[in-house]
């Protein structure tokens, strides 16, 4: 039977401490003893084996640099709201009942993408519907853009169980 502690997550920081990734503990005491990387935070409990005992890794760092894109907020109904900051993106009423609308109707080959989805209020929505702003007469009061990910967008769960990630994270806002 495995160990659960095994499954627990492990914050992984590039050479550069930049956070990385999460994996499970198995994979971060994989990494630490083949040379790929050292402990940084040990967290609560140890590893037994059958001859020798880990102390369990909480964040570990890469002995060599990662070259990986930047991650992406992904394009979710809430992720728009929040970009928007819950604003109807026509008529500037700040409220949480709230729809999508795409700027360039998608019928007239307007994409599903964070430069075409703003946030608007079902009057808005209405008024404007399969139309382009110009038919519709209305204007955008911002241009709609892809929003960074934070690396709080991208730990913030494991965050609670896991305050000794903080101060690795907090640098990186």
């Amino acid at each position: 039977m495995e160990n659960p502690m095994l499954n627990l997550p492990v914050l992984v920081l590039n050479q550069n401490y930049e956070p990385l990734n999460i994996c499970n503990t198995k994979r971060a005491i994989v990494l630490v003893v083949v040379g790929k990387a050292e402990v940084l935070e040990n967290g609560k409990g140890v590893i037994h084996t059958p001859f020798t005992a880990f102390p369990r890794p909480s964040v570990i760092k890469l002995i060599y640099m990662i070259k990986r894109p930047r991650p992406r907020v992904k394009l979710t109904r809430q992720e728009v709201f929040k970009r928007d900051n819950y604003t109807c993106q026509y008529c500037g009423a700040r409220t949480k009942d709230l729809t999508l609308d795409h700027v360039v109707p998608r019928r007239l080959g307007g994409a599903h993408d964070w430069s075409n989805v703003v946030s608007a209020c079902r009057v808005c929505n209405r008024k404007k519907g399969g139309r382009t702003l110009a038919e519709a007469g209305v204007k955008l009061l911002r241009q709609p853009y892809e929003p960074r990910a934070s690396w709080y967008y991208l730990f913030r769960h494991y965050l609670p169980q896991n305050g000794e990630w903080r101060r690795f994270i907090e640098g990186w806002l």
